[in-house]
C-alpha cells in the first residue's frame, strides 16, 4: 500500500501508469505467498479445525477479491486509458461513464475483502483463544480489530477510500505479521 498511487482525474492516471502497473502487479504477485504464510496460521491452529478453516476459506475467498481489484485498476483500467492519451476531451469525457464502472466494480471487490478479511481475523482469533497455539492476547486482540473494524463499516466509515482502505490494512496487516511472528517462534 505504500507504493499504492491515488486515483484521480484520467490526466493524473495517465501520468502515473507505470506505477499503478507496477504497484498493483507487486499486489497480484504477492496473493500466492499471503496464502500460503495464512495457511500456516490455519495448520497451526488445526486443533480448532472448524474455526481455523472457515478462517482460512474466507480469507482465500478475500484475496481472489483483492487479486481481481488489483488487476481491473492496476492492468485493465491502465491499459484502457492509455489508449486514450491522445484523444480530445471530448472522447475522454466519453469514456468517464467507464472509468466509474471500473471503480464501481473495485469498490465491490474491496468490500467483498474486507468482509473476508473481518470474518477469517475473527474466526482465526477464535480459534487462537480456545486452542491458546499463540499467545492469547493476539486472539483477544484479533477479536477486537474484526468486531471494532465491523462496527466502523457498519456505522458507514467509508474503508473503500484510499484513507479508509490503508487504515484498515495498517490494522489487519499488523495483527498478520505479529500472529506470523509468532508463528515462526513457536512450535507446534
Amino acid at each position: 500500500m505504500v507504493l499504492h498511487p491515488v486515483g484521480g482525474d484520467f490526466n493524473h492516471l495517465l501520468s502515473i501508469v507505470n506505477i499503478a502497473i507496477i504497484s498493483h502487479a507487486i499486489a497480484i504477485v504477492s496473493v500466492p505467498f499471503v496464502a500460503y504464510g495464512y495457511w500456516g496460521i490455519t495448520h497451526r491452529l488445526e486443533e480448532d479445525t472448524f474455526f481455523a478453516r472457515v478462517g482460512f476459506s474466507f480469507m482465500f475467498f478475500g484475496l481472489i477479491a483483492v487479486m481481481l481489484a488489483a488487476a481491473l485498476n492496476g492492468l485493465i483500467l491502465t491499459g484502457f486509458i492509455q489508449r486514450y492519451s491522445e484523444a480530445s476531451p471530448e472522447v475522454i469525457d466519453s469514456i468517464k461513464p467507464i472509468m466509474r464502472y471500473n471503480m464501481a466494480f473495485n469498490h465491490a471487490f474491496d468490500f467483498i475483502y474486507i468482509g473476508a478479511v473481518l470474518v477469517s481475523t475473527l474466526f482465526w482469533s477464535i480459534a487462537i483463544v480456545r486452542t491458546k497455539a499463540f499467545p492469547i492476547w493476539i486472539g483477544y486482540s484479533g477479536i477486537i480489530l474484526a468486531v471494532f473494524a465491523g462496527a466502523l463499516l457498519a456505522a458507514g466509515f467509508v474503508f473503500v477510500d484510499l484513507h479508509g482502505f490503508r487504515l484498515f490494512i495498517f490494522g489487519t496487516v499488523a495483527w498478520t505479521v505479529i500472529t506470523g511472528f509468532y508463528l515462526t517462534k513457536t512450535k507446534n
